[in-house]
């Protein structure tokens, strides 16, 4: 990723009109640069790949290829860039496999305007990205599953647990390295550790798991 303020933004999404709208929202924000649009998830992946954005805003439903399908082409291929789902469907369902196939976020095209570019700057500074209405839905599923009660009957470590705190307010790896003073390659590997322990498949379900158990040891 760009170390530098500017944020080089992909916008994947089959709808032209929404495109454009959203291109025309983001530039209105200097911060943002728009280094590629594509109307399909082909497409999406190739500019990706073309591109090296910081910041990928995905479309669930497309045409040649669902958005989870991409997302997942896109994680496999190690693109460095944090990715958020911008679509019109709240079903639990969606939102889940989503989060679980490493979205960092998941917005609705429904939201107003000056909402929607509040939670992509959020969304750019590392932090978790769903509105209100998700974050319980997402929660209450989680909840459902067969998970660990606490980070000790989990088995984290010191340095784990640690990590997940960070994680939980919203901190990429590269701050999480810098505040513990150790590499980032290294923080990947305990947060692929962590994440193993405690049964999870993204960093967003951790975040609300640790947020619901309030880093009870």
């Amino acid at each position: 990723m760009n170390t530098d303020l500017k944020q080089n933004v992909l916008i994947i999404d089959d709808h032209p009109l929404f495109r454009k709208g959203l291109m025309q929202l983001m530039q209105t924000a200097e911060e943002f640069i728009i280094v590629g649009e594509a109307s399909g998830g082909k497409e999406g992946i190739a500019l990706a790949h073309a591109t090296h954005p910081d910041m990928i805003l995905l479309d669930l439903n497309m045409k040649d290829m669902s958005g989870i399908d991409v997302l997942k082409a896109l994680k496999s291929a190690d693109i460095d860039a944090r990715i958020i789902m911008l679509t019109v469907s709240d079903n639990a369902e969606d939102l889940v496999a989503a989060i679980r196939s490493g979205a960092d976020g998941y917005l609705l095209k429904d939201m107003e305007p000056e909402d929607l570019l509040a939670n992509i700057r959020a969304g750019a500074l590392g932090k978790m990205t769903l509105n209100d209405k998700l974050t319980g839905m997402l929660a209450r599923v989680l909840n459902e599953g067969s998970k660990p009660k606490s980070a000790k009957e989990a088995g984290l470590t010191e340095q784990e647990e640690k990590i997940l705190e960070l994680i939980s307010t919203g901190k990429s790896n590269k701050l999480i390295a810098h505040d513990l003073g150790i590499t980032e390659g290294t923080v990947k590997v305990h947060v692929k550790h962590l994440l193993k322990k405690l049964n999870f498949k993204s960093r967003v379900e951790a975040a609300l798991w640790a947020h619901n158990k309030a880093y009870i040891s």
